[in-house]
């Protein structure tokens, strides 16, 4: 349940990957939250028949047991109801579930009935855009402006005594490459660095090179002070994120591609010790209010930098190298 109530919504795939050994022990227990109103499920119909698989929310039992361990008022249940109309007709639910099982991805690597992780790593940080973007503002960016990012994830994969953290941006092919491409300039005036890598997950390997060339072009030779990857999820493997599928970006682009795993990515961001987390996956989350975190989000600004083609107005100029 208090997956469901961070993360909003999961598909059955979803939630056998992380808690069950099976997809069918996994059918069952869900049935039985549903038939005592502690999960709701709906399914999406396509046009030519069939439907999506089965999509969890927290049912109105089950946001009221919430609502009790938070110690908040409950919704009533028209208000729930309302919620969860909202939930299956929202535009970006894709993209949402998109990013969920990407998450997921990496979370199945501690499910206890997995015996072929190969000791990857695991999970201990998952926060969804809502609590990344309360978290990660201020009102000094490193030029000395405002600055604010709005990952679609943020978390902490630990491996081997690393712990890489990272920004998560999800692709599904919606936006141009041009918008997904100026989403750097935000990262580029937030403290990114002291923080963690910037992802970028694309839905196909061919947009993932139109996207990499792009950003040659754009950037022309500006260093945004970010460390970027980027993956395809149609590449082989792509299903466990961990894997062997990420490649850094040098600014240049050139040569062949050699494709990290997460684990093998530069670290960044502090280290902090482990508590005992109020939500799951919460283990290497930020204390709120811890001191040695805050001042990271407020330091003095960097010199001023060279402009980059976003700073153009229209911000469709690029740059060119001298």
């Amino acid at each position: 349940m208090w997956l469901l109530a961070e993360h909003q919504v999961l598909t059955t795939g979803q939630i056998a990957s992380l808690e069950f050994s099976s997809r069918r022990r996994a059918q069952d227990r869900l049935a039985r939250l549903r038939s005592l109103g502690v999960l709701f499920a709906f399914r999406d119909s396509y046009m030519f028949g069939g439907t999506s698989e089965a999509r969890y929310a927290l049912g109105y039992i089950g946001a009221r047991t919430i609502a009790a361990a938070r110690a908040v008022t409950p919704p009533t249940a028209k208000a729930h109801m309302q919620r969860l109309e909202r939930l299956a007709f929202l535009p970006t639910l894709t993209h949402q579930l998109g990013v969920n099982g990407f998450f997921c991805g990496l979370a199945a690597h501690s499910n206890p009935t997995r015996t072929d992780d190969g000791g990857a790593g695991r999970l201990t940080q998952w926060w969804p855009e809502r609590r990344s973007a309360e978290f990660f503002w201020t009102n000094q960016g490193t030029d000395g402006g405002e600055a604010r990012v709005r990952p679609d994830g943020y978390g902490c994969w630990e491996s081997g005594g690393r712990a890489v953290r990272f920004f998560l941006e999800y692709d599904t092919g919606t936006e141009s490459l041009r918008v997904l491409a100026r989403k750097i300039a935000a990262y580029s005036a937030f403290y990114t660095d002291r923080f963690g890598v910037l992802l970028f997950s694309l839905h196909s390997a061919r947009r993932e090179q139109a996207f990499r060339a792009g950003l040659v072009k754009f950037l022309g030779g500006h260093d945004p002070g970010v460390v970027i990857a980027t993956t395809a999820r149609d590449l082989p493997g792509a299903d466990d994120p961990a894997g062997e599928v990420w490649t850094l970006w040098s600014g240049r682009d050139h040569g062949p591609v050699t494709r990290l795993t997460l684990a093998n990515l530069p670290e960044r961001g502090p280290r902090v010790s482990h508590h005992a987390p109020e939500l799951p996956y919460g283990e290497a989350a930020f204390q709120p209010g811890d001191k040695a975190i805050m001042p990271l989000l407020t330091a003095a600004p960097a010199p001023p930098r060279e402009p980059a083609w976003w700073d153009s107005p229209s911000g469709l100029t690029p740059r060119r190298s001298a």
